[in-house]
C-alpha cells in the first residue's frame, strides 16, 4: 500500500505489526509519512529494527522505541536523509559504518540514551554533519579521530556522560567544531593538546565535572573562545594568564560553586572584553589586580568570605558607577563583617592609583 491520497491529509499510516519493515518505497508499519515520504515520523511506536525507508526521505524521527543498537549499514537505503533523531531509544552503542552512506546527513540527535561504546569508524561518511548530540548517555572514553570525518561539525553535545580525560587527537578533523559542551562528565584531566585540533572554539562548557587544577596548558591554542563555564569543579586556584590567550574575545566567564579561594594576581591578564562573570559560592576574599571592571554588566559574587579592605576598592567603585551592585557581604576586617561591600565605609580611606602616562612615540 502507498501513500497515495494521504498525502492531502498530511498523514500516510500503516497499520501492521512494529516489526514489520516494508519496502524502501513505502511508509514503513506503524509510522506517518508526509510530502511524499520526505518526513517519516516513527515517534514511540514500539519498533525493534530501524525501518528502511526511501532515498527520498530527509527526516526520520525514530525517537522512543526500543532498537539497542544501530548496526553497520543500516541506513543504507536512506542516502537523502538530512536530519535523524534516535533520542531514548534504548541504544547501548554504535557499531562501525553504522551511519554509511549518510553523505548528506546535517542533524543527528542520539541523546539520552545507553551508549557505551562507539566503535571506531562509527561516524564514517558523515562528512556533511554540523549537529551532533551525544548528551545523556554513558560515553566513558572517546578514541583518537572518532569524529575526523565531520569536517562541518560546528556543535558538539557531550554533556552528561561518564567521560574520565580527553586525549590528544580525540577532536583531530573537526576543526570547524565551534560549540563543545561537555557538561557534567568526569573529566579530571584534559591532557596538553587535547583542544589543539578545535582552536576555533566560541563556547566550551566544563561545568560539573572534577577537575582540580585549571587545565592551562590543554587550553592555550584556544584563540576565540567567547563563553567559558568551569563552576561546580573542585578547583581552588586559578594561574596567571589562565585566559590570555582569548581574552580579547571572552565575554561570559562562570566561576561559581567551585569552592575557589584565590586567584593568582595576573589571572585575569589580557582579558578585555568580559561582561558576564559568575563568581558566587566560593571561598573567596579578595580580586586580582588584573581583573578589569570596564566591560562588566554582569557580576555575581554572594556567599563569598570577602575581606573588605582597599584590595577590593577598585570593585567598590565600580559598584559606585553602575546600577549593577550585586550582593557581596563582608566577612573581615571584624567591624565590618556582614556589611555589604557596597555600603561599607571601609574604602574611604583607600586611594585611587593614578594612571600610569602613557609613553611617547616621539623620538
Amino acid at each position: 500500500m502507498r501513500c497515495g491520497s494521504w498525502l492531502l491529509l498530511g498523514t500516510c499510516l500503516l497499520v501492521s505489526g512494529p516489526t514489520a519493515q516494508g519496502s524502501p518505497g513505502q511508509c514503513p508499519s506503524l509510522c506517518h509519512c508526509h510530502g511524499d515520504l520526505q518526513h517519516v515520523i516513527c515517534d514511540g511506536v514500539g519498533l525493534k529494527k530501524i525501518p528502511r525507508v526511501s532515498d527520498a526521505t530527509r527526516l526520520l524521527n525514530l525517537q522512543r522505541n526500543d532498537l539497542g543498537s544501530i548496526p553497520t549499514g543500516a541506513f543504507g537505503e536512506s542516502k537523502g536523509l538530512v536530519s535523524l533523531h534516535m533520542q531514548h531509544c534504548q541504544l547501548r552503542e554504535i557499531n562501525s559504518q553504522a551511519f554509511k552512506g549518510l553523505k548528506k546527513l546535517v542533524y543527528l540527535y542520539l541523546s539520552d540514551n545507553k551508549i557505551s561504546s562507539i566503535k571506531p569508524g562509527a561516524f564514517d561518511d558523515l562528512t556533511e554533519l554540523t549537529y551532533l548530540h551525544l548528551d545523556g548517555n554513558q560515553i566513558t572514553e572517546l578514541t583518537k579521530g572518532i569524529f575526523s570525518p565531520m569536517v562541518n561539525l560546528f556543535i558538539l553535545q557531550l554533556n552528561d556522560n561518564r567521560l574520565r580525560e580527553l586525549r590528544p587527537g580525540t577532536f583531530a578533523g573537526a576543526k570547524d567544531l565551534r560549540w563543545l559542551h561537555m557538561s557534567g562528565n568526569e573529566l579530571t584531566t584534559l591532557h596538553p593538546g587535547s583542544l589543539d585540533d578545535v582552536e576555533n572554539l566560541a563556547v566550551l562548557h566544563l561545568d560539573r565535572n572534577k577537575m582540580s587544577t585549571y587545565p592551562g596548558v590543554a587550553m592555550s591554542k584556544l584563540r576565540v573562545v567567547e563563553e567559558l563555564t568551569l563552576g561546580r569543579n573542585p578547583m581552588r586556584t586559578i594561574p596567571d594568564n589562565a585566559f590570555q590567550s582569548f581574552g580579547r574575545y571572552m565575554e561570559k566567564l562562570h566561576l561559581d560553586n567551585m569552592g575557589l579561594e584565590k586567584f593568582s594576581d595576573g589571572a585575569f591578564t589580557g582579558v578585555t572584553a568580559v561582561k558576564s562573570l559568575h563568581l558566587e559560592n566560593n571561598k573567596l576574599r579578595a580580586l586580582p589586580r588584573s581583573l578589569e571592571f570596564g566591560t562588566i554588566t554582569n557580576l555575581t559574587l554572594s556567599n563569598n568570605p570577602w575581606g573588605c579592605t582597599c584590595q577590593l576598592a577598585p570593585l567598590r567603585r565600580w559598584m559606585d558607577s553602575t546600577r549593577n551592585r550585586p550582593d557581596a557581604t563582608c566577612a573581615s576586617p571584624p567591624h565590618q563583617k556582614g556589611k555589604q561591600v557596597r555600603d561599607s565605609a571601609a574604602f574611604g580611606i583607600c586611594k585611587t592609583k593614578p594612571k600610569k602616562p602613557r609613553k611617547s612615540t616621539r623620538h
